[in-house]
């Protein structure tokens, strides 16, 4: 599809009305997005949160112990909650768009936003749901590796991603533990699309909706545009696998790139 139309169906005066869109709003998007960054880096506040998080990790790590079978979920699952870390990437595209005055400090205007109450809402359920999701890898590590009676627990990352990919029990977990993973990762997709950009977008045109509104304008905005949507995940997929390579370096570049990219896909998505 080239063309967007704006979706006719019968809706109230204050839902949001939805665009269908072609897979080249999706590259015209990130391209944006990757323009945003260029124009107002903020790798280093990124930096700032990534590796006291990757610390954390290593540290749990090199201790072993029962949590290292959560090690990888806990670290994948932080996608998961990723939205949130963008919003102030969502409001410095925001200040660019309308030509307004743009630095790094902006980011933090998030935090007066009309919007914060639903918006503070819509963070508590993605930290239910990368809490779920960390149960959801524990039950399978029990049902698969914790199961096997041959195994001695686990002294290192070496050792369990060895175990993971070389015995039976370890493939099983791979398997199941990446088919949920999927699922989590598309019910947040779906969620996050278009619902927290349209929060702050919202807000700040003194035109604030609540949580439930902006959740199902997400899901409409998924519903409507199924390939764009999937493409834009794979994307974001693929490029916190390559930022996370070597040492997570990369996120502090990639998770900007995505915010900023995020809120042009919002823009496409969604009728002003």
């Amino acid at each position: 599809m080239t063309a967007t139309w704006t979706l006719q169906r019968a809706v109230a005066p204050e839902t949001p009305v939805i665009r269908r869109v072609g897979t080249e709003a999706v590259w015209e998007a990130l391209r944006l997005g990757w323009r945003d960054f260029l124009a107002n880096p903020t790798q280093l506040i990124f930096l700032a949160v990534i590796y006291p998080v990757v610390g954390l990790l290593a540290a749990r790590a090199m201790s072993g112990g029962a949590v290292m079978p959560l090690l990888w979920p806990m670290a994948s699952g932080f996608a998961l909650i990723g939205p949130v870390a963008a919003l102030g990437v969502y409001e410095l595209s925001r200040r660019r768009e309308k030509g307004l005055p743009v630095s790094w400090r902006h980011a933090l205007d998030v935090r007066h936003s009309p919007a914060l109450p639903s918006i503070l809402a819509l963070g508590l359920l993605l930290v239910v749901v990368f809490l779920a999701w960390l149960g959801v890898a524990q039950l399978i590590h029990g049902a698969t590796l914790g199961r096997a009676p041959y195994l001695p627990p686990v002294a290192d990352v070496a050792a369990l991603a060895e175990r993971a990919f070389t015995t039976d029990a370890g493939r099983q977990m791979l398997l199941w533990g990446n088919l949920a993973g999927f699922l989590f990762a598309a019910l947040v997709l779906v969620t996050t699309v278009v619902s927290f950009p349209l929060l702050l977008d919202r807000g700040a045109e003194g035109r604030a909706i609540d949580a439930g509104t902006a959740l199902r304008t997400s899901w409409r905005a998924a519903a409507a545009n199924p390939v764009p949507v999937a493409l834009w995940g794979l994307i974001v997929a693929v490029l916190l696998v390559l930022g996370s390579i070597p040492l997570f370096v990369g996120l502090a570049v990639v998770l900007p790139v995505l915010g900023h990219g995020t809120w042009h896909l919002y823009r496409r998505l969604v009728a002003r």
